[in-house]
């Protein structure tokens, strides 16, 4: 099979499947008569090929999906208009939190915000996806560890928490959790919490503004 048959059946595989492909099992379509370095290479000249068209390439934790460029997304939804869901101040905050700060216990969210978690905000990110428990602290009542997952690292379009912007730098400043789904609507609705986002390091101080009463899904 020469280069362009390769790629075409690559690019082919990636459009019809619903979720992001890792590169151990697109070798499987080429009974892995191709290495893994090979079929790398084929996917970095595929981005190239479709890097001046609505639709891009990209590698997210899972592995490797194609889905629309974020300055498609005005015209994508006047063809599905819908409305986000929202989250409140406090989820977002315990969303940072853990993301930053992994692995970490319900104790340690609760003192870095300086307020008690509503259980029900935990469990909304379990059932989104995005944060699991991945093992239980050695101290008194084993409390559980918390970590994101690799469907948070796909929602943001990302291979690694490292890509995650540092606390200490510019980037920081970035809405980073108001910009989940950004580009990819296509896949999933955008995430918004109905007011104004705040900086990244705003949301990992200790808030004693909202209460973590606050039914979720509400705005103040």
């Amino acid at each position: 099979m020469n280069t362009a048959d390769a790629k075409r059946v690559l690019e082919t595989a990636l459009i019809c499947s619903q979720q992001p492909v890792p590169v151990r099992e697109l070798r499987t379509l080429f009974d892995d008569a191709l290495s893994a370095d090979s079929i790398k290479l084929l996917l970095r000249e595929l981005q190239a090929e479709w890097s001046q068209r609505g639709v891009e390439l990209i590698c997210v934790a899972s592995g490797w999906r194609f889905q629309s460029r974020p300055e498609m997304r005005e015209f994508l939804d006047r063809l599905h208009p819908e409305k986000p869901p929202k989250y409140t101040r406090a989820t977002l905050e315990t969303l940072a939190i853990i993301a930053y700060r992994q692995p970490v216990t319900r104790g340690d969210m609760e003192e870095i915000r300086g307020v008690m978690i509503n259980s029900l905000i935990i469990k909304q990110l379990e059932d989104r996806g995005w944060v699991e428990v991945i093992g239980h602290r050695e101290a008194a009542g084993r409390p559980a560890l918390f970590a994101t997952t690799r469907q948070f690292l796909d929602d943001l379009a990302i291979e690694s928490l490292d890509q995650l912007p540092t606390l200490d730098s510019s980037a920081g400043d970035a809405h980073v959790l108001q910009s989940l789904y950004e580009g990819n609507k296509d896949r999933q609705p955008a995430l918004s919490i109905g007011n104004e986002p705040e900086p990244i390091e705003e949301a990992l101080q200790p808030s004693i503004s909202e209460a973590d009463s606050t039914p979720e899904g509400t705005q103040k």
